[in-house]
This record gives structure tokens, C-alpha cells and sequence, in this order.
């Protein structure tokens, strides 16, 4: 199933959002009503709650008075840890649950509003923020919520800010206008990302080719790249030495198609067979056949595997290499290298620019500049031991 993570601050209409997902066909796990649900009158919920802070936490009809409850758990950051304790283990068991219970072929949406606070955006697919600005989000909960305006404030700044939501936001959906541009928005995710998405991984089924058409260098490339890496590495845990940005899109102000590169680092490639099913299920679907560099020592091809992702909204290469050969280190190496020198990069992005201008089919393009980055190899190696660079 694909899993998405819906987030954002209060007052930002992340409801609004999730009741449209819902409406399409979306599995909801509201993570608020699952808080409800795990302190109903007789759960072992309440109950530990009482026993850690009191009865006087109960309202008349023996439910949760959630008024008392915060004026004690939020007194003090030990108290707040000892409520956390209780809770955090229930919910994310109960989300656990009924994610489980969801259709093979399901999209799940887990609506979390802490779920940037809680650093928890490794755990989905993709990850939706929904934001609007602080001024329009307070009007809301002032005049919907009727909240006192000091009150609506001081939770708006209690919780992440922009800078901390965009960092975890593969889509970022802007409600500060009609609801119907925001809802037409969440009509075209379904339709054109979060439905092929869903049946690429489930299908396994292989990227379309596409020209190389490149791009300016986009800012955002690198937290893109650090998002992609952190899910690579919960899903293989130690068994990857290594996980790294390579590539053009790591070299800022190169020029590159859109479209991230990932190496991952193992000891030998049968551990990266071993751990292929888990990543494709994770949204890096394996590629079929032989995958290799060219060998720079005349040897001919240095295996690899070969991972791409799934998501159309978030083109991706996943090449795992081992350290049987040195191709992981020229990966590395060479990005650093261009860094490090402008004229290289600027002569590089001339070569690109030159290529992509007569090749249709990305075959061609990397067959054609694989001269050029040969002889810069060379080049590198020497900046390498001049700089005492080491990976």
C-alpha cells in the first residue's frame, strides 16, 4: 500500500484536504480521533492516566476532561514526558492497526499534526504539509474555533515553524485562498501522483523513458535528496556502510535534469539483492537486468545494482554499489571535485548543455558524455591527491 503522511499547522485546513483524499478513496487514519479513541471510559488508557495523574482528571461521567488533564501534563517537562509515555505507545499502536487492515492496494493517508515535531516523516511514502500564513490561520481559529485571539497565537507559535514544515514536505498545498483552488489541487495529487504512485510500487512497474532535459539548479534539490536518503536508510538499516547524494543535482550551479541520484554503499552486492524487495516496496523500485559502470582501470563493467523510485511526482536513482570495486568512490569523488572547481563545472555544464541539445533518449546523452567524464576522472583523481581528499 503507499502510505502518506498528512500534516500542518492549526488553523491550516489540514481537514479540509484529508475529507477530499477520503472522498477519492483514500484509507484516513486521523490520528486526533485515534487520541479519543484510546481513553474512552474503561481502556487501559484512562485508567493509566488516572493512576498518573489523578482522578481528579475525570469529568462527572467518568470520560477524560481533557482541560484538566493539560493543566497537569503540561506544568512541567517531566510531566509532559510522562503523558507522552502513555499515549504516544496507544496511538501509534492503534494507527499500526488499522494501517495494517487496509487493502493491499490501499492509500493510506495518516493525518498527524505534530508529525514534523515528531520527526516521524520517514515512516510514509510522501508527505503532505498543508499551510496557509499565520495571520489567516489565526483569523480561522478565532472566528471558526472561537478561540481568543492571545489563545489562537500563542498555539500557532508552539508548533513548527514554515522553514521546519518545508524541510519535511514532499508536496506542499497553499490553503490560504477558496477552498475550491486548494481541493482542485488534491484532484490533481490523486490523480497524476498519488494513484500511479501507488500502482508503480505495487506493479513494479519500470520508469518511462524520458529525453534529458535539463534544468537550472534548483535550491531544493538538497533536502529533497536528504528526504529520500533518510527513507532509504530506515529501510536498510546498517546493512547500507553508506548513503549519499551523487550526482549533478549535488553540485550546486550545475545545470542537471531533474532527477536525483542516491548511492547506497554495501559490503558486497548479495546484500544488496537481500534488501531489493524491502526497497522497492519502499518507493525504490528494483530495475530489471545487468546494471555497471564503465571500468576505469580497462577491466571492462563494474557491477551495481540499480534502484529508481516509484513516485512520478519525484524522479529518483538509487545506484547501490559495493566495495568490490572502485566505482563508489568515483561517485563521490566527482561531485566534491566539481565543487571544488569552478572552471570544471562550468566546462561540464557546456558539455551537458551541448549533449542534451542533440540526444532524444537519455541512452544516448550518457553514452555520449561518458568520454568527457572519463578524462575528467583523471583530472579529479589528481585534485584527490593534491587536496589529500578521501571519501
Amino acid at each position: 500500500m503507499l502510505r502518506v503522511g498528512l500534516t500542518g499547522g492549526i488553523g491550516a485546513g489540514k481537514s479540509t484536504v484529508a475529507t477530499r483524499l477520503a472522498e477519492h478513496g483514500a484509507v484516513l487514519i486521523d490520528a486526533d480521533a485515534i487520541a479519543r479513541e484510546v481513553v474512552e471510559p474503561g481502556t487501559g488508557g484512562l485508567a493509566e492516566l488516572t493512576a498518573a495523574f489523578g482522578e481528579d482528571i475525570l469529568a462527572a461521567d467518568g470520560t477524560l476532561d481533557r482541560s484538566a488533564l493539560a493543566a497537569k501534563a503540561f506544568r512541567d517537562e517531566a510531566s509532559r514526558l510522562r503523558l507522552n509515555g502513555i499515549m504516544h505507545p496507544r496511538i501509534g499502536a492503534r494507527a499500526t492497526e488499522l494501517m495494517s487492515a487496509a487493502a493491499p492496494d490501499a492509500i493510506v493517508v495518516h493525518d498527524v499534526p505534530l508529525l514534523v515535531e515528531g520527526g516521524l516523516g520517514e515512516r510514509y511514502h510522501l508527505v503532505i504539509v498543508v499551510d496557509a500564513p499565520v495571520e489567516t490561520r489565526v483569523l480561522r481559529l478565532v472566528e471558526v474555533r472561537g478561540m481568543a485571539e492571545e489563545d489562537a497565537r500563542a498555539r500557532v507559535a508552539a508548533q513548527a515553524g514554515e522553514a521546519q514544515r518545508r524541510a519535511a514536505a514532499d508536496v506542499w498545498l497553499d490553503n490560504s485562498g477558496a477552498p475550491d483552488v486548494v481541493l482542485a489541487e488534491v484532484d490533481r495529487l490523486w490523480a497524476d501522483r498519488l494513484v500511479p504512485f501507488e500502482a508503480n510500487i505495487r506493479l513494479r512497474r519500470p520508469r518511462k523513458p524520458v529525453p534529458p532535459r535539463l534544468m537550472p539548479y534548483d535550491e531544493t534539490w538538497p533536502a529533497q535528496a536528504a528526504r529520500a536518503a533518510t527513507r532509504i536508510r530506515v529501510t536498510v538499516g546498517d546493512r547500507a556502510l553508506r548513503v549519499d547524494h551523487i550526482g549533478s543535482t549535488a553540485v550546486p550551479g550545475l545545470p542537471a535534469k531533474d532527477v536525483l541520484d542516491l548511492q547506497v554503499l554495501v559490503s558486497d552486492l548479495d546484500g544488496a539483492d537481500g534488501f531489493a524487495e524491502e526497497l522497492s516496496d519502499a518507493g525504490f523500485i528494483r530495475a530489471e537486468g545487468d546494471w555497471w559502470d564503465h571500468a576505469q582501470d580497462g577491466s571492462g563493467v563494474w557491477p551495481k545494482r540499480f534502484h529508481h523510485s516509484g513516485d512520478p511526482g519525484r524522479p529518483v536513482n538509487v545506484h547501490v554499489r559495493s566495495l568490490a570495486t572502485p566505482a563508489w568512490r568515483l561517485a563521490l569523488l566527482f561531485p566534491e571535485w566539481l565543487r571544488a572547481n569552478l572552471a570544471e563545472r562550468e566546462a561540464y555544464a557546456e558539455v551537458k548543455r551541448r549533449l542534451a541539445d542533440t540526444h532524444d533518449t537519455l541512452d544516448g546523452y550518457a553514452d555520449a558524455k561518458q568520454g568527457w567524464v572519463d578524462a575528467a576522472f583523471v583530472r579529479a583523481e589528481a585534485w584527490a591527491k593534491a587536496a589529500a581528499w578521501t571519501p
